[in-house]
């Protein structure tokens, strides 16, 4: 299996993951599924996707809406792809709906069978074990979250876009003081891609852990990932 956890994606800043990113999908093949995480009857955000893929040489090429699911075949086509693409957007309600399809477990399953999994934002989010730290994006408080469990694809919560916010530090302090995950909080531009012996740090994101943060040590990652 292997993950990567974007903060945002469409950005230079993020050159560099994407391009090992798409070293390890293009080892594979060029296909990527995508699936949404709301309606998108225009499907602006999945064509922006595919031109930014398009880029590297890999081909977006599948759009998954999963409020109308058409069965075992579509399912079937997007778990042929060399890795999926899991969007943006409102977390609980791309939670949500994976659930109300059927295909949370179905993901998890193709993920953990030697998958390659991207995840943006709320897409990044769901790779974790909860999506409670969500909560924070609201002025909400994370441990007030019921029924928040995920993927489980990772051994940390993550949280994306520190930067659009000065409060965020101080809330995800106090947060780490009520949780025995460690969190990851990336900025826009940082991300990570692990799995399969990789642990592949990009920018300077953040381990947060029991009311302290420190800067994100790939050794300190590799045992959480090592022990999960």
């Amino acid at each position: 299996m292997i993950t990567a956890l974007y903060s945002d994606q469409v950005i230079a800043e993020n050159a560099p993951m994407d391009r090992r990113l798409a070293a390890l999908v293009l080892a594979r093949g060029n296909r990527i599924g995508y699936i949404a995480s709301g309606p998108e009857p225009q499907r602006e955000f999945f064509s922006e996707k595919r031109r930014y893929y398009r880029s590297y040489g890999l081909s977006l090429d599948l759009f998954v809406d999963l409020d109308v699911l058409s069965g075992d075949e579509e399912i079937g086509r997007l778990f042929s792809c060399s890795a999926i693409h899991l969007t943006g957007g409102h977390t609980g309600d791309f939670l949500r709906r994976l659930r109300q399809s059927g295909m949370l477990e179905k993901l998890r399953a193709w993920a953990r069978d030697d998958g390659i999994v991207v995840g943006t934002s709320a897409g990044a989010i769901l790779m974790t074990p909860t999506i409670a730290v969500d909560a924070l994006f609201s002025a909400s408080s994370p441990d007030a979250v019921r029924d928040s469990a995920a993927l489980g694809l990772v051994p940390f919560e993550f949280f994306p876009h520190l930067n659009d916010d000065p409060g965020y530090p101080s809330a995800l302090l106090r947060y780490s003081e009520t949780t025995v995950t460690p969190i990851l909080a990336c900025r826009d531009g940082e991300g990570l891609i692990l799995g399969n012996g990789l642990v592949e740090i990009f920018g300077a994101p953040l381990m947060i852990s029991g009311g302290f943060a420190e800067a994100a040590d790939r050794g300190r990652i590799a045992d959480l990932l090592s022990r999960a």
